[in-house]
């Protein structure tokens, strides 16, 4: 079960106007801590598959979507609820603390 990569078409479908909880990824194929936690979030997709969504936006691709919700650091995980941002984490997390904050919102 992969992650899906989005682009701003499918960001603004999947994830903006879409009901429910979505854990976006900003990352980049460059950026060594976004490879780290790869892993977790193909986890966090099977282990949330029916209750939350998890997609990824590359930030080379789609500067406009960075700027918009000021993404200045990679990789950034975003919890969007019902099309609205409702929390952020910058940085590598450990696969227990994603799991917390998506149970929390789920």
């Amino acid at each position: 079960m992969n992650v899906a990569v989005l682009n701003q078409t499918e960001f603004d479908s999947q994830v903006l106007k879409q009901e429910g909880v979505t854990l976006v990824d900003f990352y980049a194929d460059w950026c060594g801590p976004c490879k780290v936690i790869a892993p977790s979030l193909e986890q966090l997709k099977e282990d949330f598959d029916g209750k939350a969504n998890v997609v990824k936006l590359n930030a080379d691709d789609e500067p406009e979507v960075l700027a918009k919700y000021g993404v200045r650091g990679l990789p950034t995980l975003m919890l969007f609820k019902n099309g609205e941002p409702i929390d952020m984490k910058v940085g590598v997390q450990p696969y227990k603390s994603l799991k917390s904050l998506l149970e929390k919102h789920v």
